[in-house]
């Protein structure tokens, strides 16, 4: 292989590669340039890639400058969160005590014995368990505490309701049962069983209590109830019957006047009529009965019973 070239005189040269020293001359010829441009490329590609790797560590510290502010965000929010839930799991202890306090002061105030209605014990739970675990606090956490204390709130709850519900019936069962006198100032003529006939003389049943007392005395109902009758019957003359429910009812007799109407709602100590002397009445007296299913009850158990 031959190279040609032309001098500075514009003569023809040749170089025969074949030859060593044609060779060796051209090698030479040539070795700077190529030092040169490699010397340059090298410098080019360091510096280049020391830029490039500059730009990602100021990338990667600022990630990671990012990152720590939202970790400590994420804490500061956690501690906030903690605090949180520890102001509602006082909130909600204080609320059970409280709660525990009401529910046994209504206990007492009910004459209840202890049971059901037991607010200082916790209540019953039982069941079997459903996979095992560790501390009952790595369990729970605050989560299962808030939890539990909900539970304790949802039974302490259902307590105070049945037991609403209790004293309510209690009340409206005292509001409805007969008690008491139905009259203020009189004195008792007649007594409920066997008695003479005060028209025939015969011994007949009676079956109610007469107070005998001043014509126009005020007569009161001794239960609430809803009023049944209100008119004249046979025998009672001017009469006022009163349904008190669970069968019960009561019947104020020989009045001179009636004061209530039928299907009127009458409450304990209400006056519903005032004394008289109609019907079979040898004077001014109240006839007094008390009926359970329609039987007739000696009113004495219900008068003596004033608490």
């Amino acid at each position: 292989m031959q190279l040609i070239f032309v001098n500075k005189h514009g003569l023809p040269r040749r170089l025969d590669l074949r030859r060593p020293l044609h060779a060796l001359l051209l090698l030479l010829a040539l070795a700077p340039p190529l030092l040169i441009a490699a010397f340059v490329g090298n410098r080019f590609a360091v510096f280049g890639g020391t830029a490039d790797t500059d730009a990602h560590v100021a990338r990667w510290r600022s990630q990671i400058a990012q990152q720590q502010k939202d970790i400590d965000a994420a804490k500061r929010k956690t501690e906030q969160d903690v605090a949180a839930l520890g102001q509602q799991v006082g909130s909600l202890h204080a609320e059970i005590i409280r709660l525990d306090a009401l529910g046994a002061r209504l206990v007492q105030m009910a004459g209840l014995k202890r049971g059901e209605f037991d607010f200082s014990q916790p209540p019953a739970l039982g069941g079997p368990l459903d996979a095992p675990g560790g501390s009952a606090l790595d369990n729970l956490g605050f989560q299962g505490t808030l939890d539990a204390l909900a539970a304790l709130l949802s039974d302490r709850q259902r307590q105070l309701d049945v037991l609403e519900h209790f004293l309510l019936t209690q009340k409206l069962e005292n509001r409805v049962e007969p008690r008491g006198e139905p009259v203020d100032t009189a004195w008792i003529s007649s007594y409920f069983g066997r008695r003479s006939d005060p028209f025939t003389g015969h011994l007949a049943h009676h079956k109610g209590v007469d107070f005998a007392g001043t014509l126009g005395s005020p007569i009161k109902a001794v239960a609430d109830g809803v009023v049944s009758w209100s008119g004249q019957r046979s025998g009672y003359g001017n009469l006022v019957e009163i349904n008190h429910g669970n069968g019960l009812t009561t019947r104020y007799g020989h009045n001179s006047k009636n004061l209530v109407a039928v299907g009127d709602r009458v409450e304990r100590g209400q006056v519903i009529a005032q004394m008289g002397s109609t019907g079979r009445s040898t004077g001014s007296h109240l006839h007094f009965e008390v009926l359970q299913d329609g039987r007739s009850q000696n009113p004495m158990a219900y008068i003596r019973d004033t608490d």
